[in-house]
């Protein structure tokens, strides 16, 4: 029976030293404060190189399509040309309106598919851009020994417009940032470092 109580008691007592020491560790940890960073995503993407890299490639596909699309419509507005030296209602007349019909008809097609496929490749371009960014803030914050990352974008006054202004006030959670360390830059450095062994 006293040996039951023994080991009762010890154990209790290993517990309360166990529960003590788990505390004062917490309190410790809470004491010292967490490492807190921050970071501007909108100047990252701004300032990476891959970005600039990807936006000139962007402005010169882009280049390229409006290239194509202004000869179609050029050659729309010489057979558009050459219908007036016909005979209306002439069988060549109707197949020279045949021509041109199928040519505009293709010019729209292309216009919309062109418009789609650049904003499908530039949504596509920007996700795997953020993602890129989330994992070398997740490094950066790492090195640095950060617990948090808040994402800190200055806001732009005046607003556009009513709606802008309203996105604004729901989206911009971080209103202060006094004393957090900045790794904006640092964010920026590792981005471009890997786009520089991409090459």
């Amino acid at each position: 029976m006293k040996t039951k109580l023994v080991i009762s008691v010890c154990l209790v007592g290993m517990v309360v030293l166990f529960m003590g020491h788990e505390s004062s560790t917490a309190k410790s940890k809470a004491g010292s404060g967490l490492s807190i960073g921050i970071v501007s995503v909108r100047q990252v993407f701004q300032d990476c190189k891959s970005n600039s890299r990807y936006r000139e490639e962007a402005k010169a596909e882009q280049e390229k399509l409006i290239a194509e699309l202004g000869q179609l419509s050029a050659e729309i507005e010489l057979e558009k040309a050459g219908l007036n030296t016909l005979k209306p209602n002439s069988s060549d007349y109707m197949e020279q309106m045949r021509i041109i019909f199928e040519k505009q008809a293709s010019l729209r097609a292309k216009e919309e598919f062109y418009k789609q496929q650049l904003e499908l490749k530039d949504q596509q371009w920007t996700e795997g851009l953020y993602k890129s960014i989330l994992e070398a803030v997740s490094e950066v914050a790492k090195k640095k020994d950060l617990d948090l990352v808040f994402e800190s974008d200055e806001v732009e006054f005046p607003s556009v417009n009513t709606n802008d202004l309203m996105l604004t006030i729901r989206t911009n959670k971080l209103l202060y940032s006094g004393g957090c360390l900045d790794v904006t830059s640092d964010v920026t450095a590792r981005l471009d470092a890997k786009e520089k062994k991409r090459k």
